[in-house]
């Protein structure tokens, strides 16, 4: 019989006799075992990736079920977020997220949850034929109201503890999608591109351009002056700044400059230039310059200069008096690149902004949300600053501008890493905007202390991928602007907007209202209004969703509708003892969840960890449905058996974080090093236990000790202790949660008791010696039990 066939008999008798469920409501003499399981979308069919992460929550549980715990299996479902939104967008045909408005945000967002468990289906049938006991039919969903209600709960309490804030910051947004992202979405969409760059001539307005230039011998043979030529008088004076995002450009407010970075002023083609003394030779590499001259930084800060473009020089400009002049950008200007000079634009780069609101320069923010350039920029109102199919197409336009206006002093294409939409692959904007964020770096040392107490596996990521990110955890923005998700209970008065009120259940909003509230969603709480308790006005809901990742994080207490009920339940399985997902999910779903409960319950949210790494296509390319670079997993089920799959994975690398490259050959090997093999030694034991001995019946349950812990044999004393250190093996690992330590020695193992114990023992299997006889068929018995019982957890079918 075929694996396969022996695994579908063996699925028909779990769901016959209700072995999962009995598993779970019979008495456990070591109590409950807590597992938190991450929620997938169900917008397409499981992959490998999904398969390892349910081999992990599988295998882990099934030893503890053994080891005596009870170890409820909760299915969940994530159902929000742009995933989903995508998807009918897609079907649509919407490009922007006016095509959304237009079509009626009800109307969307009735779409978005019919799609939402849309394969959730073939989940099933996929995750079931693998052989994980998971229970799917009391799951939990993102966008079930008890969730939600929950989500709203986490918000009130953080807000309440002063962990919630709302700022005016630069942060990345997808045009596109039009809006915000998290700061492990940014991480995720990093792609190596090629760009333009541009070193733009910004003209001197003050006296620094009406000098004669001294004169100074520079060091290299083409900087060898002449006095002819040092005393160029009236020269226009540019200082050069280098900059990748030439779209920036038209919103330039300030140049900036290091105080501790020496500059140098040279004259080349009848004009003047000052750049980092350190980058004078690479700035310069492909011209022949004259005359240089040391400027002192205190020499530049303040001095003024023309705007490149016209758009808002104008009176109307607010605080125009600081706009267009050199500041000193002593924490970010550096000689690693570029010029030494760098170009602000406020509303474009972290350090931008926050140089703007030190200095009071005007922010300008001449892009909308939606990549395109404002109405006011007149030259190129409406283009896409960044677009998907060609995204130097409008860099290539700014550069004509600057050539013709002679503010270009070169250009050139590089090649670097930028950030990119984990969803719909658009390159991101570093962009100010209005958030709230929930203040990661107020409690940031809570996490660090709660982190150590953290098990992982591989152990490196505790202190390194995880660890690090830790470390280098800043404020969360939680605001999405977007329509299907979990919506910020943030009410605001029309007529004051420093009145807020922050709801935190159903029960405060139909108080408040005297409305009834069935569903959470946008498109029906929005429609909620009530009384503002500070003045005469009326009270509405701010338009934005939350972060699914928010929803995600809230999983521990969202899932059982905590506090609202279960209140016993969760405190008892909080924080759980065990949690996996892929590698990704260090700086994801682990982060989010530990932020939360850390900044809830100032504790870690889990115990134990295990993290999986990628798998890959045989070549090591991504694995890929176009190209079919890699074999059906339900196929690989039918042809070699779950079991063999499981086998594979979880002796593999990816169970050590690290990509695998996955190959058939490699489920092939365990089919006959493993499961043929093992086969053959029961069949070898049947066969003589059946008819050839005395011994009981082969089927019957139990063996008598004596038959086999007194026999004298050598074989049988070393067979004894080899499964006895394999068990003892295999429990430590278990126990440390190493799944590869735990399944590796299996193989082995049965290559050993096939070659060694079983061929070197055939003679008495066949003896006249019924005494000795025995001794060897109840030490295989035996073997096999313990054999069997070692590979429950990984091989459950066999």
């Amino acid at each position: 019989m075929k694996q396969s066939e022996i695994e579908h008999k063996v699925l028909e008798f779990w769901n016959k006799d209700k072995t999962f469920q009995k598993s779970i409501k019979k008495h456990a003499p070591k109590g409950d075992y807590a597992f938190y399981d991450g929620p997938p979308f169900a917008t397409g069919t499981p992959h490998y990736g999904h398969i390892v992460a349910s081999l992990m929550k599988d295998i882990v549980p099934r030893y503890f079920t053994m080891r005596g715990f009870r170890v409820e299996r909760r299915w969940g479902w994530d159902c929000h977020g742009l995933p989903i939104e995508n998807i009918v967008e897609k079907e649509k045909g919407f490009k922007h997220k006016k095509d959304i408005e237009k079509y009626g945000i009800d109307n969307f967002n009735e779409d978005a949850r019919s799609k939402v468990l849309k394969y959730a289906t073939e989940w099933k049938t996929v995750i079931e034929r693998m052989g994980r006991w998971v229970d799917f039919d009391n799951d939990y969903k993102t966008m079930d109201p008890d969730f939600m209600e929950s989500i709203w709960s986490v918000f009130k309490e953080l807000y309440d503890k002063d962990l919630l804030y709302e700022s005016y910051r630069c942060l990345h947004i997808c045009p596109r999608c039009e809006t915000t992202l998290a700061q492990s979405e940014v991480a995720q969409g990093y792609m190596d591109v090629k760009d333009l760059s541009v070193t733009v001539k910004f003209e001197l307005e003050d006296d620094l351009n009406r000098h004669p230039l001294g004169i100074l011998r520079a060091g290299s043979e083409r900087s060898v002056l002449t006095e002819s030529k040092d005393l160029i008088k009236d020269a226009p004076v540019y200082l050069l700044a280098w900059t990748t995002t030439p779209w920036t450009l038209p919103g330039n407010m300030a140049a900036t400059i290091s105080e501790k970075i020496k500059y140098v002023k040279v004259t080349f083609e009848n004009a003047k230039y000052i750049v980092a003394k350190e980058r004078l030779q690479e700035v310069f590499k492909d011209k022949e310059y004259s005359n240089e001259q040391e400027v002192k930084p205190k020499d530049l800060i303040g001095k003024k200069y023309k705007p490149l473009f016209p758009y808002y020089n104008n009176d109307k400009l607010e605080n125009r008096e600081n706009a267009f002049k050199v500041y000193a950008g002593n924490d970010f200007v550096n000689t690693e690149e570029g010029t030494g000079i760098v170009h602000i634009a406020p509303a474009f780069g972290a350090d931008d902004y926050g140089l703007s609101k030190q200095e009071q320069i005007p922010f300008i923010q001449h892009v909308n949300l939606d990549g395109t350039f404002k109405k006011e920029v007149a030259d190129f109102k409406g283009l896409e600053v960044k677009p998907k199919d060609d995204p130097t197409k409008t860099d290539v336009e700014i550069i004509k501008y600057l050539a013709k206006h002679n503010l270009l002093f070169a250009k050139q294409k590089i090649e670097h890493s930028y950030p990119h939409c984990w969803r719909c692959d658009s390159p991101l904007l570093n962009y100010s905007t209005s958030s709230w964020f929930v203040a990661v770096e107020k409690i940031k040392k809570d996490l660090l202390k709660n982190a150590k107490h953290i098990n992982w596996q591989p152990s490196h990521i505790k202190d390194g991928r995880f660890g690090q990110w830790l470390e280098g955890a800043r404020d969360w923005s939680i605001s999405r602007q977007r329509f299907w998700g979990s919506v910020m209970p943030i009410w605001v008065c029309d007529k004051n907007k420093e009145h807020k009120k922050v709801i935190g259940s159903i029960k405060e909003l139909q108080d408040l209202s005297g409305k009834k509230v069935k569903d959470l969603h946008k498109h029906f709480v929005d429609k909620i209004t009530f009384k503002c308790e500070e003045c005469d006005g009326t009270m509405k809901r701010i338009p934005d969703v939350l972060d699914c990742w928010f929803e995600s994080g809230s999983m521990p207490f969202a899932a059982e509708h905590y506090p609202f009920e279960n209140e016993k339940k969760f405190k008892e399985n909080f924080p759980a003892e065990f949690i996996a997902e892929g590698v990704d999910q260090t700086r994801a779903w682990f982060y989010y969840m530990h932020v939360l409960s850390v900044a809830l319950k100032k504790s870690h949210a889990f115990k134990n960890v295990i993290v999986n790494g990628i798998v890959l296509a045989e070549d090591g390319k991504k694995m890929s449905k176009r190209l079919q670079n890699y074999p059906d997993p339900m196929e690989m089920f039918e042809k070699y058996g779950a079991d063999a799959v499981r086998y594979y994975l979880a002796t593999s690398t990816v169970m050590r974080a690290e990509d695998l490259n996955f190959s058939e050959r490699g489920v092939d090997e365990v089919v006959k090093k493993v499961l043929l093999t093992l086969y053959n030694v029961l069949a070898f034991y049947k066969m003589y236990a059946e008819t050839k001995s005395k011994i009981q019946n082969p089927n019957d349950k139990e063996i008598p000790k004596s038959k086999f812990q007194n026999s004298k044999h050598i074989l049988d004393k070393w067979i004894i202790a080899k499964t006895n250190e394999l068990i003892s093996e295999v429990t430590d690992a278990y126990d440390n949660y190493d799944l590869n330590r735990a399944t590796r020695p299996i193989m082995d193992f049965i290559q050993e008791l096939s070659t060694w114990y079983v061929r070197r023992s055939r003679d008495r299997f066949k003896s006249d010696d019924e005494k000795d006889k025995q001794s060897a068929l109840s030490t295989l018995r035996w073997v096999l039990e313990q054999t069997a019982l070692v590979l429950a957890p990984v091989m459950p079918f066999t």
